[in-house]
């Protein structure tokens, strides 16, 4: 009597195990690399149910898409605008800031003005936006 042995080598390999493996590898690289990136601490205003009726001292800071600064218009120099800040918190403490970045600016510029305001302490910063075509 003849044994028929019918058995083949598996030339199929079952790629679930490692499917799940790639997925919990992806999930675990997103959630470090989400947890790694910082961001600006900026101090955001609370609302309130009654309009203000104190009036403060606004500076708009421009950068233009060279790279440069403007306070209210003028043309200034990094060292300009620090001390025009400090002397305008001198004269207001509660002095806003108001920065405008222009769309073809290196986004460092506006950095840098985001943090001179943040080294001179003043708490009124915002931030300019436009839409995008006006």
């Amino acid at each position: 009597m003849q044994v028929k042995d019918d058995t083949k080598p598996y030339d199929s390999i079952n790629v679930t195990p490692m499917l799940d493996l790639a997925y919990v590898l992806l999930v675990v690289f997103i959630i470090m690399t989400t947890a790694s990136v910082q961001g600006l601490t900026m101090n955001l205003p609370k609302p309130s149910n009654k309009p203000s009726t104190e009036k403060h001292e606004t500076k708009i800071v421009q950068v233009t898409p060279e790279g440069r600064f403007m306070i209210n218009g003028i043309g200034v120099t990094l060292a300009e605008l620090e001390t025009q800040l400090q002397a305008a918190k001198a004269r207001d403490p509660k002095l806003a800031v108001m920065v405008k970045g222009d769309p073809a600016t290196q986004y460092a510029r506006v950095i840098e003005v985001v943090d001179l305001v943040n080294r001179l302490q003043i708490e009124g910063l915002g931030l300019i936006t436009a839409r995008i075509g006006t």
